[in-house]
């Protein structure tokens, strides 16, 4: 009953009965955040949650309490036992406590029609990602926090900018074998080695994507593959200890994987391409102008001829018609 809710509470609820570990409030606040963020529930889904959140309200700290409480108070479809539960409602038939009123925002008036700028019409085409765009789009992205990166994402969706061709379905799961396998043990070299092969990356980034410490990167590039969600949860656990130990890190990038597009990824991985080149050409084009710069110094610097072309130099003679 608790899998379509919250996949995996079971192997999570047994890990925090380890002496040591307690990941309840962790649990509770994913479990709130889950519930909350969905306009709708099925009748299953509600059991669950009241199942599960009444079951953890008594085992957590009050901080955490308090958090979800302040959540729970203002969602209108919390239902009535868990309000009973967190002291929202009286036990009374009848007698629930006004919930907070949705706040309407008021009206915005109409902005005045603008001429669009040069960027906003190249972009209005269809049109292959330039070098400095891509370098751009690179950069923003990791230099982003996490609420950033997924507004990024979701805006590479939209974004007429064209996207990276999909990897070839034969060696996409040659490379989700390889990459979960490095995973495993930890082979940080072949694993970093087999990204920039399978998705046609230069090692910088491949091994910038690896090394990102929240875990986005490693999200799009697995996207790009089109690698199963419960793969891309084991490399997480195995290849990132630092994410895998953490329930609501697990469970954010998990969600951000799961709706991350196909588009956006490719759209990304487009960028990431393409910020190799423009990183390339920068550099090669500072070379070509120091050495136009030198040889134009060296043109300079060089002496004009006294005596042009085409004339011969002037010949005096003495009196008596000899040479002097």
């Amino acid at each position: 009953m608790t899998k379509s809710l919250f996949p995996g509470f079971d192997g999570l609820m047994s890990l925090s009965r380890r002496e040591g570990v307690d990941v309840r409030p962790t649990l509770l606040r994913v479990l709130t955040d889950l519930y909350v963020q969905a306009p709708t529930h099925s009748d299953d889904e509600q059991r669950q949650f009241i199942e599960l959140a009444t079951r953890l309200i008594d085992q957590v700290d009050d901080a955490t309490r308090a958090a979800v409480k302040a959540k729970l108070a203002i969602y209108p479809l919390t239902p009535v036992p868990v309000l009973q539960k967190l002291g929202l409602v009286a036990t009374q038939e009848g007698r629930r406590v006004p919930l907070a009123r949705e706040i309407r925002s008021s009206p915005q008036a109409a902005s005045p029609a603008r001429t669009p700028t040069d960027a906003e019409l190249r972009l209005a085409a269809n049109m292959a990602m330039q070098p400095k765009e891509a370098a751009e789009i690179h950069d923003m992205f990791f230099r982003a926090d996490a609420t950033q990166r997924a507004l990024v994402l979701h805006n590479l969706a939209q974004t007429p900018l064209k996207a990276a061709p999909r990897i070839p379905t034969v060696r996409a799961k040659r490379a989700i074998q390889i990459l979960e396998m490095a995973a495993i043990a930890n082979d940080v070299e072949n694993f970093t080695y087999e990204l920039g092969d399978s998705l046609i990356l230069p090692s910088r980034v491949a091994a910038q994507i690896v090394d990102d410490a929240g875990g986005e990167a490693l999200a799009i590039a697995a996207r790009a593959l089109d690698m199963p969600s419960p793969n891309f949860q084991r490399i997480l656990l195995f290849f990132k200890p630092e994410i895998g130990t953490s329930v609501d890190a697990v469970y954010r990038l998990s969600r951000l994987y799961d709706r991350l597009s196909d588009r956006s990824a490719l759209v990304m991985l487009a960028a990431w391409r393409g910020s190799t080149l423009a990183v390339t050409r920068a550099k090669y084009q500072s070379s070509l102008h120091d050495s136009e710069r030198q040889r134009a110094r060296a043109g300079a610097s060089q002496t004009r001829p006294g005596v042009q072309p085409g004339s011969a130099p002037a010949v005096r003679t003495g009196t008596d018609g000899s040479d002097r």
